[in-house]
């Protein structure tokens, strides 16, 4: 047993998680099997019964802190509990269950531990590392349980360092089932654009950066295949992810799925029990396929230094946002954080809602580009477009746009066409939002602007409409941001600026100098 044990401890060392952890599982072996004989016999003795005892515990937690090396994270914890079992106050395993059960975004849990292994003589030489851990516990407990994120200070230094730590977090959503398609999320109380909604670490990322047109798609098959080998090794080693992942659509029998309790997704929920169902590859295969996102996208913002890469990964609960062309969220991708926020107002009981593809653009586009993802829309917007565009004036000014007709004239039409048709409110800022470019090219055109003074209406309020009906989006942000320059921002258009910065950003952003610079990276970035 000492050879064995000298030997599992020279592996631990020298970092050869996996060998070690086998040669902690014969010396465990032995230890049970000789403590069940010495506690049976009829004089045991007690010296040598706690001299195993001790000896069990040290295995335990050593091969505990090889298993989270592994990321097996369930089969580390169990070690840990029954490490602590026969020494609850063991240093050693304190420390080590404090670590995952913080991975596992446990962090009240997590604290408890950290805050008795301070209290043991053995910290004294360790002060400074557990003390860091009990302060990030209190601030992970706080952002998952307030929802108060700021990111601030990282956007000010230029996004230098690593990306800022954040919790998990859920927000004022649902999961119920859908009229777009399957199930989906939904609002449970009226929300205020830039309004956070969830943040959630990816299961699994991979990045790479992409090069020329011939290598791209080998490229892109390769980061496919070493995602999926990701996302079914940390399903193999976690039973939560695994039961997380479960849940998603594989595409297949969409109305039979239950919508899974919230309680699921929270920070700090229970340790799920085993999963009677077995790891099928190839089902998860099919969830990825349904389910997996790109972090570079229309609805997305990537911050930081992964803006460099093309990165694709799985967030579970974000995975239940469908499309809309009339979307209310957009998402900032911080790290292998994925943070989803409102970006325009939102109802109680309204489903949130993701633009998969361009939706500042006609519908027979979006007609197009849906097909590409293998749905049809059935959207509200798209609904009240398939009437409008019946019209013969609507085909006759894609039709002129298409042929390079003057924007302005364009326009001019379709404010006149929605006036005679007496289209009001949001039905406006879809029309206005399906014929974008022509607005684009008009306001960015002095010759335009200056042609057609008012007969074509001010940026502000189409800006307005659009962002009302559509969400903000940083080409809206970016229109609205140029009318102004040079001519003087009043506190009112300043104030309209940040308000419609925090649709594209969200509320995460507190300092408005950080606000700022990212309205201006955005400008110039569109």
């Amino acid at each position: 047993m000492q050879e064995l044990r000298f030997k599992a401890t020279e592996l631990l060392l020298r970092e050869e998680w996996q060998e070690s952890v086998q040669v902690y599982t014969q010396f465990i072996n032995l230890c049970q099997d000789q403590i069940s004989v010495k506690s049976h016999q009829n004089h045991p003795d007690p010296d040598l019964l706690t001299k195993l005892q001790k000896s069990l515990c040290l295995a335990l937690s050593n091969r505990a802190e090889a298993l989270s090396r592994l990321r097996d994270l369930t089969g580390a914890l169990k070690d840990c509990d029954q490490a602590l079992k026969i020494e609850s106050t063991h240093f050693k395993s304190l420390v080590c269950k404090g670590k995952i059960l913080l991975s596992l975004n446990r962090y009240s849990m997590a604290l408890d531990c950290f805050k008795t292994a301070v209290l043991d003589p053995q910290a004294s030489g360790n002060l400074e590392t557990l003390n860091g851990y009990v302060q990030k516990c209190k601030k992970l407990e706080f952002q998952s349980r307030t929802g108060a994120f700021d990111l601030s200070d990282w956007i000010l230094s230029g996004f230098r360092g690593k990306s800022p730590e954040l919790a998990e977090y859920t927000g004022p959503v649902q999961i119920k089932r859908s009229e777009l398609s399957g199930r989906g999320l939904f609002a449970t109380k009226n929300i205020d654009a830039g309004t956070l909604l969830l943040v959630t670490k990816a299961i699994a990322t991979e990045r790479g950066i992409l090069s020329s047109e011939d290598s791209c798609e080998n490229a892109r098959l390769v980061m496919w295949k070493n995602f999926v080998d990701k996302v079914v090794d940390s399903a193999t080693k976690c039973e939560r992810t695994h039961h997380l992942i479960s849940t998603l659509s594989s595409g297949e029998d969409e109305d039979k799925l239950e919508a899974p309790e919230m309680s699921l997704f929270r920070p700090e929920a229970e340790e799920i029990g085993e999963l009677n169902e077995k790891l099928d590859k190839v089902k998860i295969l099919n969830v990825l396929d349904v389910n997996s996102l790109v972090e570079d996208s229309v609805s997305a913002k990537v911050l930081g230094r992964n803006s460099d890469y093309y990165g694709v990964g799985l967030w579970v609960l974000a995975s239940f946002i469908n499309h809309s062309c009339n979307p209310n969220a957009r998402r900032l991708h911080v790290g292998d954080h994925v943070l989803v926020h409102a970006s325009r107002d939102v109802k109680a009981g309204e489903e949130i809602t993701f633009a998969y593809f361009d939706v500042l653009s006609p519908l027979s586009k979006r007609n197009e580009m849906s097909k590409t993802w293998g749905f049809h829309c059935s959207c509200k917007r798209c609904k009240f477009e398939e009437e409008m565009c019946s019209k013969q004036e609507m085909k006759e000014i894609e039709i002129g746009l298409e042929r390079g007709i003057d924007v302005g004239s364009a326009i001019f039409r379709l404010e006149e066409g929605m006036r005679r048709w007496m289209v009001r409110g949001r039905g406006k800022g879809y029309m206005r939002a399906s014929f974008w470019a022509a607005y684009f090219e008009a306001y960015g055109s002095e010759k335009s602007v200056t042609r057609w003074g008012r007969r074509i209406p001010a940026v502000d309020i189409v800006v307005d409409s659009v962002a009302e009906a559509v969400g903000c989006d940083e080409r809206v942000l970016k229109v609205f941001m140029q009318a102004f320059k040079g001519n003087g921002v009043s506190l009112v258009d300043m104030e309209k600026s940040l308000k419609l910065g925090r649709g594209v950003h969200g509320k995460v952003v507190k300092k408005q100098q950080a606000l700022r610079s990212l309205l201006d990276f955005g400008t110039h970035d569109a």
